[in-house]
């Protein structure tokens, strides 16, 4: 019987979490799929115990798998040959950082599959964590607006009693809490400086949709993004709190002005379309940055616009949640990834300084690169859920015939990105990845 190792995280102190939650390991031995090894770990959420009264055994050495998961990377001197491994690998765009790591696979002829890359037919990921970070994220942003309005001392606020979201023992439990915040809005209204008040979302992926979910929590009325200058020009509104999620087609605009937006031509060809997006943020008091990013489309929020919008009076937007978190990208401000203990810092517009906290000229920004290690356990258990199904084939598929021979559901097969240490065909173009930082890879 095929053995599949559970390897502990170490990237991270943080990081809680775990591929199969004991619960799911115990049906996949029931099935006869396989056997379960679990490297003991005291910072995982689910205990050794757990695992083995599932059934599973706890052992450090690994090597006698024949299938080892993980969440995150794995260090490279952990690799043993043809072994077929499984988790977030961060390559399919050539991170400079991962690519020792991926040539020590193809040395030692290993399988890698990626749960990214793990989609349907029209592309959809099928396995992720994003929903929790978009709650987690929602949250932690709240919860940064009242330590913010507290120094400003703008009172009452509603939002002061708010924690981040790790110190709450369930996301029931958080929710719960941000529930009851927006029933004192409801109740006492919100201070008159911060009306109308209104929480913008960008994108409508998992990430945005489990922003959402907090929002919902907090009674927020969905405006579309049109609609917001009719807010503006009405009465203020001091027991609501209002949400924009904003779109494309909100967030840029084309260059000639003459055609009109095309969501297929703009994601194709994104050098035809300029950012839109910093109209909107007069109008904001927290923006939540949900969407995917990359150095051909344009950014959201730039330095310039944010010197701009900060050089008379200060503006309505307080924080800024990069959920997306991408280093000087949508969020030209976010300039470094912050950590759950130390989660933001107040962006300077002027110099361009930063300093951690929330005191400060400039917008709060949260930038946290793991949020759903705050939601360890629930993220776990949604995580194993989608990924146990697929196991069994997994662990049953034998890689040593040739590629085109191999068996695999078109979910897995669309997520390996080695076979035998060499790129299968969708990822034939990475081969120059590796190429352009170390020596050539030989197949």
């Amino acid at each position: 019987m095929r053995r599949i190792g559970i390897r502990r995280e170490d990237k991270d102190p943080w990081e809680a979490r775990v591929p199969v939650v004991p619960d799911d390991a115990a049906r996949l031995m029931r099935s006869g799929a396989a056997e379960i090894v679990v490297q003991p770990s005291a910072q995982r959420v689910f205990g050794g115990d757990e695992y083995v009264r599932a059934g599973a055994s706890l052992d450090d050495d690994l090597s006698a798998c024949d299938i080892v998961l993980a969440v995150k990377e794995i260090p490279r001197e952990l690799f043993a040959p043809c072994r077929t491994y499984a988790f977030f690998s961060h390559t399919i765009k050539g991170q400079p950082y991962n690519m020792d790591m991926l040539r020590r696979l193809m040395e030692l002829e290993c399988q890698l599959v990626d749960y990214e890359r793990i989609t349907d037919e029209r592309g959809r990921r099928l396995i992720f964590f994003s929903r929790f970070a978009g709650l987690a994220g929602a949250i932690d942003s709240l919860w940064a607006l009242g330590r913010r309005l507290e120094w400003e001392g703008v009172a009452p606020n509603p939002f002061a009693g708010l924690k981040q979201t790790y110190r709450y023992p369930t996301l029931a439990a958080a929710l719960a809490a941000v529930r009851e915040v927006g029933q004192r809005i409801a109740c006492d209204g919100l201070p008159a400086q911060l009306c109308p008040f209104v929480v913008g979302v960008t994108g409508y992926g998992n990430v945005s949709l489990g922003a959402q979910e907090v929002l919902d929590a907090l009674g927020a009325v969905t405006l579309v993004p049109d609609a917001l200058d009719g807010l503006f020009a009405g009465a203020a509104a001091r027991r609501t709190v209002h949400s924009v999620v904003f779109a494309e087609h909100d967030m840029v605009a084309r260059r000639d002005a003459t055609a009109p937006f095309a969501l297929d031509e703009y994601l194709e060809r994104p050098e035809l379309y300029e950012g839109a997006f910093e109209r909107w943020l007069p109008r904001l008091t927290v923006l939540l940055n949900c969407v995917f990013w990359d150095v051909r489309y344009p950014r959201l929020v730039t330095k310039a616009a944010a010197r701009s919008l900060y050089a008379a009076a200060p503006p309505r937007l307080r924080v800024i949640g990069d959920v997306s978190c991408d280093i000087e990208g949508s969020v030209q401000l976010t300039v470094k990834e912050t950590h759950i203990d130390e989660p933001v810092y107040v962006y300077d517009p002027d110099t361009g300084s930063i300093g951690d906290g929330v005191a400060g000229k400039g917008p709060v920004v949260l930038a946290v690169g793991n949020l759903p290690c705050e939601l360890s356990r629930e993220s776990s258990v949604a995580f194993s859920a989608a990924l146990s199904p697929l196991l069994p084939t997994l662990a049953a598929a034998d890689f040593s015939v040739p590629y085109d021979r191999l068996s695999l559901p078109p979910e897995l097969r669309r997520a390996l990105i080695l076979h035998h240490g060499e790129f299968t065909p969708d990822y034939a173009y990475m081969q120059r990845f590796v190429a352009e930082t170390g020596p050539e890879i030989d197949g």
